[in-house]
């Protein structure tokens, strides 16, 4: 098995691609050592010195460090720990699985409104969000204020770049395609 690993613009998280599946469907977001007990993999990369999180794509995985540990150091632990996993057939998440967050259910043209937002999210901005190594969700939309908030994990979340990604980028659009988006917000 051959990983690769690619640099993202936040300079603390690493992408590792296994050259396989990682997630079938959504994405997974560990914060804390505690979340990661859900997954062998996940709990096995909080226990390398200086991790602090990590994040499961479609294909990728990216491993975010403290700023006082050093990628020379921690980068072949990682890819050790990678690579044990998927060569031993353990599945990623022991019982239930990943968890799902429970959403808020739109009505009339909120619930027009919210499926265009989804849809670019979905087709323009998360695949590209994703070849840095991060996702962006939806949280929720305000109609009243036309607020949009989005939550930004994997590589995204603490990028020094993620404020201007959000509003240059995922905000311009939302608002260009969607009239009724007034503003984009970032839910920590």
């Amino acid at each position: 098995m051959f990983i690769q690993t690619e640099n993202t613009p936040n300079p603390q998280v690493l992408k590792f691609l296994p050259g396989r599946t990682v997630m079938e469907a959504g994405s997974q977001d560990f914060r804390a050592p505690e979340e990661a007990q859900a997954s062998p993999l996940a709990a096995e990369i909080f226990g390398l010195d200086g991790v602090n999180r990590v994040f499961f794509g479609a294909d990728f995985i990216t491993v975010g460090k403290l700023a006082s540990a050093d990628w020379d150091h921690l980068k072949a632990p990682v890819l050790a720990a990678i690579m044990d996993h998927f060569t031993s057939g353990r599945p990623l998440f022991d019982g239930a699985g990943a968890a799902s967050a429970d959403e808020a259910v739109y009505e009339g043209e909120a619930a027009q409104v919210v499926a265009e937002i989804r849809e670019l999210l979905d087709t323009r901005i998360r695949p590209a969000v994703a070849r840095d190594g991060g996702d962006i969700l939806f949280d929720r939309f305000e109609p009243d204020s036309g607020t949009v908030w989005l939550h930004m994990r994997g590589a995204c979340a603490g990028c020094p770049s993620s404020s201007a990604t959000l509003k240059s980028g995922v905000e311009n659009m939302l608002k260009h395609y969607v009239p009724e988006v007034t503003r984009v917000e970032q839910t920590l």
